[in-house]
């Protein structure tokens, strides 16, 4: 047993518990940059530690009935799909390619994704909370549905290839798109998580990109760590951890950068900004277009109103 690893993985359940962000976004640098483990097998593992770390965040959410389980029905409709097939992109590179050049790609698609995922983790914690009016519980529309999927398999993808995001990500579209409450965004997203983080763990462990040993020493110290966070979830200073966890991310991502392919990196952080914007606008659009659509409709029976005989 590694007291070092147990003590990341204390640390890190605690921050999930309390958050529902900052797992696959912190473990899988850590594992990279100061234990030397090999990319892949660093993704893997992070991956199904998480699995196992959020099944048991999840048990003690339902229990406290912070979870909106239809939302969490349809996010996994897209992101297990989307997962699966990241996990599967991942085999085919490897054997097209030296292991050499699929660590320089994976420290670039890895690290653009983290400075994304910490860009806008700040952007949650220092902008949208002040925009942004939560809610404790909505109806789960026809959009909502639609949403949900895209943003499931969007997420999905992207956390199948790089095990970033599965928290932070979607819980800023939970916020941004749905409105939650965060204690309803910390039950729903960990939930979730759980769901998507096991079928990709399934397909890494399909691949032999898991190290059983070192998951086993860090959900030692995981285990715990989420549960005791869990029950913290409502107390912890919410703000200061996600400007913190904000700042970690960027620094993970640009020192992982450094050990990458400096062509793709950029290509990475583009498209992964691209695609979270478009389905953070996404639902603005629909909204605007709605209510341009309801105007014109009035228009149109005022209209009417006034070409119509008085009696």
């Amino acid at each position: 047993m590694d007291p070092a690893i147990v003590l990341f993985g204390l640390g890190i359940g605690l921050l999930v518990g309390m958050t529902g962000m900052g797992g696959g976004s912190l473990m899988t640098p850590l594992l990279i940059l100061i234990f030397g483990t090999n990319p892949s097998t660093a993704i893997g593992t992070d991956i199904f530690y998480s699995a196992i770390t959020k099944m048991f965040g999840s048990w003690r959410h339902l229990k406290l009935g912070t979870v909106n389980l239809e939302l969490v029905r349809w996010l996994a409709f897209g992101s297990v799909p989307a997962a699966v097939a990241g996990v599967a992109l991942i085999s085919l590179v490897e054997q097209q390619v030296s292991e050499d050049r699929l660590n320089e790609l994976l420290y670039a698609v890895l690290g653009g994704t983290l400075l994304m995922v910490g860009i806008i983790t700040l952007t949650r914690a220092l902008i949208l909370r002040s925009l942004i009016d939560e809610r404790e519980r909505f109806d789960v529309e026809k959009r909502h549905k639609v949403a949900a999927v895209v943003i499931g398999a969007t997420t999905g993808f992207v956390i199948g290839i790089t095990s970033a995001g599965s928290g932070t990500v979607i819980a800023i579209l939970l916020i941004a798109v749905y409105r939650l409450s965060p204690k309803k965004v910390v039950g729903t997203d960990i939930v979730h998580a759980a769901v998507l983080l096991s079928a990709a763990a399934i397909a890494h462990w399909v691949g032999g990109n898991i190290d059983f040993g070192l998951a086993g020493n860090i959900l030692v110290g995981s285990i715990p760590g989420v549960i005791i966070g869990a029950s913290l979830s409502g107390k912890a200073p919410q703000g200061l951890i996600r400007v913190a966890l904000g700042l970690v991310l960027i620094g993970s991502g640009v020192v992982t950068i450094l050990k990458g392919d400096p062509n793709v990196w950029p290509i990475a952080a583009g498209i992964a900004a691209i695609g979270l914007g478009g389905v953070l606008y996404a639902p603005h659009y629909m909204n605007k277009r709605r209510l341009r659509q309801l105007e014109q409709d009035d228009a149109q029976v005022e209209a009417m109103a006034r070409t119509l005989p008085v009696d």
